[in-house]
Protein backbone atom coordinates (compact mmCIF):
# COMPACT_ATOMS: atom_id res chain seq x y z
CA UNK A 1 0.00 0.00 0.00
CA UNK A 2 1.02 3.40 -0.51
CA UNK A 3 2.79 5.07 2.45
CA UNK A 4 0.95 8.32 1.90
CA UNK A 5 -2.55 6.78 1.41
CA UNK A 6 -1.81 5.21 4.62
CA UNK A 7 -1.35 8.50 6.40
CA UNK A 8 -4.24 9.45 5.43
CA UNK A 9 -6.47 7.12 6.53
CA UNK A 10 -4.83 7.06 10.29
CA UNK A 11 -5.04 10.66 9.98
CA UNK A 12 -9.18 10.22 9.29
CA UNK A 13 -9.31 7.67 11.90
CA UNK A 14 -7.67 10.08 14.64
CA UNK A 15 -9.89 12.61 13.92
CA UNK A 16 -13.26 10.62 13.66
CA UNK A 17 -12.13 9.59 17.01
CA UNK A 18 -11.97 12.83 18.37
CA UNK A 19 -14.98 13.84 17.63
CA UNK A 20 -17.96 12.70 20.03
CA UNK A 21 -21.23 11.30 18.63
CA UNK A 22 -25.09 12.24 19.66
CA UNK A 23 -27.03 9.43 20.03
CA UNK A 24 -30.97 10.34 19.03
CA UNK A 25 -33.44 8.70 21.88
CA UNK A 26 -37.08 7.98 21.27
CA UNK A 27 -39.33 10.07 22.60
CA UNK A 28 -41.98 8.03 25.10
CA UNK A 29 -45.29 9.30 24.21
CA UNK A 30 -47.16 11.03 27.01
CA UNK A 31 -50.22 10.01 28.94
CA UNK A 32 -51.77 13.21 27.52
CA UNK A 33 -51.32 12.00 23.66
CA UNK A 34 -52.30 8.58 24.80
CA UNK A 35 -56.20 9.70 26.00
CA UNK A 36 -55.78 12.23 22.98
CA UNK A 37 -55.64 9.44 20.12
CA UNK A 38 -59.12 7.78 19.22
CA UNK A 39 -58.91 4.03 19.21
CA UNK A 40 -59.00 2.26 16.05
CA UNK A 41 -62.57 0.85 15.46
CA UNK A 42 -62.61 -2.76 13.88
CA UNK A 43 -63.97 -3.30 10.66
CA UNK A 44 -67.83 -4.36 10.61
CA UNK A 45 -67.94 -7.87 9.35
CA UNK A 46 -69.96 -8.37 6.17
CA UNK A 47 -73.36 -9.76 6.31
CA UNK A 48 -73.70 -13.19 6.04
CA UNK A 49 -75.75 -13.54 2.37
CA UNK A 50 -79.12 -15.02 3.24
CA UNK A 51 -80.20 -18.47 1.54
CA UNK A 52 -82.79 -18.16 -1.18
CA UNK A 53 -84.10 -21.44 -1.33
CA UNK A 54 -86.07 -20.82 -4.66
CA UNK A 55 -82.77 -20.30 -5.79
CA UNK A 56 -81.57 -23.30 -5.27
CA UNK A 57 -83.68 -25.36 -6.54
CA UNK A 58 -81.12 -28.54 -6.73
CA UNK A 59 -80.78 -28.46 -2.75
CA UNK A 60 -82.09 -31.43 -0.58
CA UNK A 61 -83.45 -28.25 1.98
CA UNK A 62 -85.68 -26.94 -0.51
CA UNK A 63 -87.19 -30.47 -1.68
CA UNK A 64 -87.80 -30.84 1.64
CA UNK A 65 -89.79 -27.39 2.35
CA UNK A 66 -91.61 -28.18 -0.81
CA UNK A 67 -92.94 -31.64 0.91
CA UNK A 68 -93.72 -29.83 3.93
CA UNK A 69 -95.74 -27.47 2.29
CA UNK A 70 -97.75 -30.03 0.10
CA UNK A 71 -98.41 -32.29 3.39
CA UNK A 72 -99.63 -29.47 5.70
CA UNK A 73 -101.78 -28.44 2.37
CA UNK A 74 -103.68 -31.74 2.49
CA UNK A 75 -103.61 -32.26 5.87
CA UNK A 76 -105.41 -28.86 6.10
CA UNK A 77 -108.02 -29.73 3.23
CA UNK A 78 -109.13 -32.93 4.86
CA UNK A 79 -109.90 -31.34 8.51
CA UNK A 80 -111.76 -28.49 6.37
CA UNK A 81 -114.06 -31.87 5.08
CA UNK A 82 -112.12 -31.72 1.53
CA UNK A 83 -111.13 -35.24 0.66
CA UNK A 84 -111.28 -35.42 -2.95
CA UNK A 85 -107.48 -36.49 -4.33
CA UNK A 86 -105.65 -34.63 -6.31
CA UNK A 87 -102.91 -34.92 -8.90
CA UNK A 88 -99.96 -33.56 -8.50
CA UNK A 89 -100.10 -30.67 -10.94
CA UNK A 90 -103.41 -29.65 -8.92
CA UNK A 91 -101.25 -29.89 -5.40
CA UNK A 92 -98.55 -27.66 -7.04
CA UNK A 93 -101.23 -25.18 -8.20
CA UNK A 94 -103.13 -25.10 -4.79
CA UNK A 95 -99.40 -24.31 -2.93
CA UNK A 96 -98.09 -22.13 -5.49
CA UNK A 97 -95.08 -24.04 -6.53
CA UNK A 98 -95.45 -24.47 -10.22
CA UNK A 99 -92.34 -23.16 -10.61
CA UNK A 100 -90.38 -26.31 -9.22
CA UNK A 101 -88.08 -28.08 -11.54
CA UNK A 102 -89.14 -31.04 -13.50
CA UNK A 103 -86.56 -32.82 -10.98
CA UNK A 104 -88.21 -32.08 -7.93
CA UNK A 105 -91.69 -33.01 -9.57
CA UNK A 106 -89.99 -36.33 -10.70
CA UNK A 107 -88.68 -36.59 -6.81
CA UNK A 108 -92.40 -35.81 -5.71
CA UNK A 109 -94.37 -38.55 -8.09
CA UNK A 110 -91.51 -41.31 -7.79
CA UNK A 111 -89.83 -41.09 -4.18
CA UNK A 112 -91.43 -38.32 -1.99
CA UNK A 113 -94.94 -38.75 -1.98
CA UNK A 114 -95.07 -42.46 -2.22
CA UNK A 115 -93.32 -43.11 0.94
CA UNK A 116 -94.87 -40.46 2.97
CA UNK A 117 -96.99 -42.17 5.69
CA UNK A 118 -99.26 -39.32 5.69
CA UNK A 119 -100.28 -38.97 2.21
CA UNK A 120 -102.19 -41.85 0.65
CA UNK A 121 -101.69 -42.76 -3.52
CA UNK A 122 -104.86 -43.70 -5.13
CA UNK A 123 -104.25 -44.55 -9.14
CA UNK A 124 -107.16 -44.79 -11.37
CA UNK A 125 -108.19 -43.85 -14.64
CA UNK A 126 -107.35 -40.04 -14.40
CA UNK A 127 -103.56 -40.62 -13.31
CA UNK A 128 -102.02 -40.91 -9.72
CA UNK A 129 -103.65 -38.81 -7.56
CA UNK A 130 -102.61 -37.93 -3.67
CA UNK A 131 -105.13 -37.73 -0.32
CA UNK A 132 -103.89 -37.00 3.18
CA UNK A 133 -104.02 -39.78 5.40
CA UNK A 134 -105.52 -39.65 8.94
CA UNK A 135 -104.47 -41.67 11.97
CA UNK A 136 -107.83 -42.85 12.57
CA UNK A 137 -110.02 -44.17 10.04
CA UNK A 138 -113.28 -42.12 10.60
CA UNK A 139 -115.34 -39.97 8.58
CA UNK A 140 -118.53 -38.63 10.68
CA UNK A 141 -118.74 -38.51 14.47
CA UNK A 142 -121.21 -42.11 14.59
CA UNK A 143 -117.63 -43.48 13.18
CA UNK A 144 -115.45 -42.30 16.28
CA UNK A 145 -118.68 -43.29 18.14
CA UNK A 146 -118.12 -46.68 17.31
CA UNK A 147 -114.37 -46.50 17.61
CA UNK A 148 -114.73 -45.25 21.16
CA UNK A 149 -117.01 -47.70 21.68
CA UNK A 150 -114.55 -50.74 20.41
CA UNK A 151 -111.63 -49.40 22.32
CA UNK A 152 -113.90 -49.31 25.39
CA UNK A 153 -115.04 -53.25 24.91
CA UNK A 154 -111.64 -54.47 23.84
CA UNK A 155 -109.73 -52.63 26.95
CA UNK A 156 -108.01 -50.17 24.51
CA UNK A 157 -108.79 -46.96 27.05
CA UNK A 158 -109.44 -43.73 24.95
CA UNK A 159 -108.27 -41.65 22.09
CA UNK A 160 -106.20 -38.86 22.19
CA UNK A 161 -108.02 -35.33 20.54
CA UNK A 162 -105.20 -34.43 18.70
CA UNK A 163 -105.60 -38.12 16.51
CA UNK A 164 -109.43 -37.53 16.35
CA UNK A 165 -108.53 -33.33 14.97
CA UNK A 166 -106.51 -34.64 12.37
CA UNK A 167 -108.67 -36.92 11.38
CA UNK A 168 -112.20 -36.04 11.43
CA UNK A 169 -113.64 -32.73 9.77
CA UNK A 170 -115.09 -29.98 12.31
CA UNK A 171 -113.77 -32.63 15.28
CA UNK A 172 -114.64 -30.25 18.12
CA UNK A 173 -117.99 -29.61 16.68
CA UNK A 174 -118.92 -33.84 16.68
CA UNK A 175 -117.28 -34.00 20.23
CA UNK A 176 -119.63 -31.76 21.32
CA UNK A 177 -122.88 -33.00 19.65
CA UNK A 178 -121.70 -36.60 21.55
CA UNK A 179 -123.05 -34.96 24.58
CA UNK A 180 -122.80 -36.90 27.41
CA UNK A 181 -121.77 -40.23 25.24
CA UNK A 182 -118.25 -38.90 25.50
CA UNK A 183 -115.99 -38.78 28.52
CA UNK A 184 -113.21 -35.74 28.43
CA UNK A 185 -110.56 -36.18 30.41
CA UNK A 186 -107.42 -33.67 30.30
CA UNK A 187 -104.30 -35.63 31.31
CA UNK A 188 -101.61 -33.12 33.55
CA UNK A 189 -98.59 -33.96 32.36
CA UNK A 190 -98.48 -32.62 29.01
CA UNK A 191 -102.95 -31.05 29.17
CA UNK A 192 -103.72 -32.97 26.59
CA UNK A 193 -107.52 -34.04 26.05
CA UNK A 194 -108.34 -37.47 25.74
CA UNK A 195 -111.61 -39.24 24.74
CA UNK A 196 -113.80 -42.05 26.56
CA UNK A 197 -116.60 -43.82 25.72
CA UNK A 198 -119.47 -43.24 28.58
CA UNK A 199 -121.57 -46.23 29.00
CA UNK A 200 -124.69 -45.43 30.21
CA UNK A 201 -125.76 -48.77 31.86
CA UNK A 202 -123.23 -48.62 33.76
CA UNK A 203 -124.58 -45.31 35.51
CA UNK A 204 -125.05 -45.50 39.54
CA UNK A 205 -126.08 -42.73 41.55
CA UNK A 206 -124.09 -42.27 44.58
CA UNK A 207 -125.17 -40.63 47.79
CA UNK A 208 -123.65 -37.11 48.85
CA UNK A 209 -122.47 -38.13 52.03
CA UNK A 210 -120.22 -40.93 51.12
CA UNK A 211 -119.02 -38.53 48.24
CA UNK A 212 -118.07 -36.14 51.19
CA UNK A 213 -116.34 -39.18 52.81
CA UNK A 214 -114.95 -40.41 49.90
CA UNK A 215 -113.33 -36.74 49.20
CA UNK A 216 -112.02 -36.27 52.42
CA UNK A 217 -109.40 -39.21 51.89
CA UNK A 218 -106.72 -38.00 50.79
CA UNK A 219 -104.60 -41.59 49.78
CA UNK A 220 -102.31 -39.31 47.84
CA UNK A 221 -98.60 -40.96 48.09
CA UNK A 222 -99.83 -44.19 50.23
CA UNK A 223 -98.72 -47.13 49.04
CA UNK A 224 -101.29 -50.36 49.82
CA UNK A 225 -99.55 -51.30 52.85
CA UNK A 226 -99.74 -47.73 54.52
CA UNK A 227 -104.04 -47.62 53.14
CA UNK A 228 -103.94 -51.36 54.79
CA UNK A 229 -102.52 -50.71 58.07
CA UNK A 230 -104.93 -47.53 58.60
CA UNK A 231 -107.58 -49.40 57.20
CA UNK A 232 -107.18 -52.16 60.19
CA UNK A 233 -106.02 -49.08 62.72
CA UNK A 234 -109.79 -47.96 62.39
CA UNK A 235 -110.92 -51.81 62.55
CA UNK A 236 -112.05 -52.12 58.98
CA UNK A 237 -110.51 -55.49 57.58
CA UNK A 238 -112.07 -55.39 53.97
CA UNK A 239 -109.11 -54.91 52.39
CA UNK A 240 -107.49 -58.59 53.82
CA UNK A 241 -109.59 -60.63 50.35
CA UNK A 242 -108.40 -57.61 47.71
CA UNK A 243 -105.37 -59.02 46.99
CA UNK A 244 -104.67 -61.77 44.18
CA UNK A 245 -105.27 -65.13 45.47
CA UNK A 246 -102.54 -67.56 44.57
CA UNK A 247 -104.23 -71.13 43.60
CA UNK A 248 -102.79 -73.91 45.63
CA UNK A 249 -101.00 -76.82 43.27
CA UNK A 250 -102.22 -80.16 44.30
CA UNK A 251 -99.10 -82.22 45.26
CA UNK A 252 -98.42 -84.96 43.21
CA UNK A 253 -98.43 -88.39 44.80
CA UNK A 254 -95.00 -90.09 44.70
CA UNK A 255 -94.74 -93.30 42.58
CA UNK A 256 -93.98 -96.44 44.83
CA UNK A 257 -92.40 -99.59 44.14
CA UNK A 258 -94.88 -101.46 41.69
CA UNK A 259 -96.06 -104.15 43.20
CA UNK A 260 -96.95 -107.99 41.13
CA UNK A 261 -100.62 -107.37 40.29
CA UNK A 262 -102.45 -110.59 40.59
CA UNK A 263 -105.57 -110.72 38.08
CA UNK A 264 -108.39 -112.72 38.91
CA UNK A 265 -109.35 -115.30 36.31
CA UNK A 266 -113.01 -115.43 35.16
CA UNK A 267 -111.99 -119.33 33.02
CA UNK A 268 -111.16 -121.37 36.04
CA UNK A 269 -112.24 -124.04 34.04
CA UNK A 270 -109.84 -123.84 31.09
CA UNK A 271 -106.81 -123.88 33.55
CA UNK A 272 -105.64 -127.06 32.69
CA UNK A 273 -106.10 -126.52 28.48
CA UNK A 274 -104.12 -122.90 28.80
CA UNK A 275 -101.10 -124.90 31.06
CA UNK A 276 -100.65 -127.41 27.51
CA UNK A 277 -100.41 -124.33 25.20
CA UNK A 278 -97.97 -123.07 27.73
CA UNK A 279 -95.56 -125.65 27.00
CA UNK A 280 -95.53 -124.79 23.22
CA UNK A 281 -94.77 -121.73 23.96
CA UNK A 282 -91.69 -122.06 25.65
CA UNK A 283 -90.38 -124.43 22.68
Amino acid sequence: MDPSLRKEREAFLKKAKSQPAVEKRKLKPSSNENTSKKPKLSKPAAPKASIDYKTAQGSSQYRFSVLARIVKHMKTRHQDGDTEPLLLEEILDETNQLDVTNSIRHWLATEALLDNPKIEVINNSDGQKFAFRPKLDIRDRKGLLRLLKSHDSQGKGGIMMEDVEESLPNAEKAVKSMGDYVLTVTRPTDKKKILFFNDRILKCEIDEEFQKYWRSVAVEGLDEAKIEEYLTRNGISSMQDAGVRKMAVPKRKKGGVKKNRQFKRHNEHLSDVLKDYSEFSKT
